[in-house]
């Protein structure tokens, strides 16, 4: 019960900030596209945390845990809110002023691969029981080097950047993808500071880096 609380409280708290971020700039609840990024994103959300609440509440536990304790990791996450505040506020903005338009077919489209990156992600957690929100290695952790690992050394990642780059399209802005391609290369930064921790204290990472070459995208980098 206390785990449970635990994450409805932060499940709420992401709901509500999210929603004052898109609609007080927007000036108005009648922002149609903000309903459906708030849909896509909170209502699988909601799912996978009943999920992981009956079948697997240690992988809930971790997910809650946001506290980064290295400095270069809490600068990333630093970095990765401002630039989800900004493009949050850029967007509902747009919507009130009219700045750019975007057809609808195309917010569709981006939906749709919104819910395709959200499968990934969840199948990415079911590969990986070490899976966290924090950069850390655990006592008995080993190297996963199946599935989506046996492709890239760091397939949440990828996923994450297709997800959130499709968060301001599904709001119908340009201007607030000029914010959000900063991302990738937030995303850039964590990843080489974790794959030094990792070869540093995770026996075996060092040779899975030899056997699976690209950290992002297959055949590119």
């Amino acid at each position: 019960m206390k785990l449970f609380g635990e994450a409805l409280a932060k499940f709420t708290c992401g709901l509500l900030l999210v929603g004052l971020l898109i609609f007080c700039p927007a000036g108005t609840f009648a922002y149609t596209r903000g309903w459906l990024l708030i849909g896509l994103l909170f209502g699988p959300m909601l799912v996978a945390g009943f999920v992981m609440l009956a079948k697997t509440p240690e992988l809930l536990k971790k997910r809650l845990d946001v506290k980064e304790k290295q400095g270069t990791q809490k600068g990333v996450v630093a970095f990765s809110g401002l630039m989800f505040v900004a493009g949050f506020v850029v967007a509902g903005l747009d919507y009130r002023f009219g700045w750019s338009r975007m057809p609808f077919p195309v917010t569709m489209v981006a939906a749709v691969l919104f819910l395709l990156a959200y499968a990934l992600y969840a199948e990415v957690m079911r590969e990986n029981a070490y899976l966290s929100r924090t950069v850390k290695v655990e006592n008995g952790q080993t190297v996963v080097d199946t599935g989506l690992y046996g492709i890239v050394r760091h397939p949440m990642y990828a996923v994450t950047i297709l997800l959130f780059l499709m968060v301001p399209i599904v709001l119908g802005s340009w201007y607030a993808l000029i914010v959000f391609v900063f991302y990738p290369a937030i995303i850039i930064v964590r990843l080489k500071d974790e794959e030094d921790l990792l070869t540093r204290e995770l026996p075996g990472y060092a040779e899975y880096k030899k056997k699976v070459k690209y950290r992002l995208f297959p055949f590119l980098w």
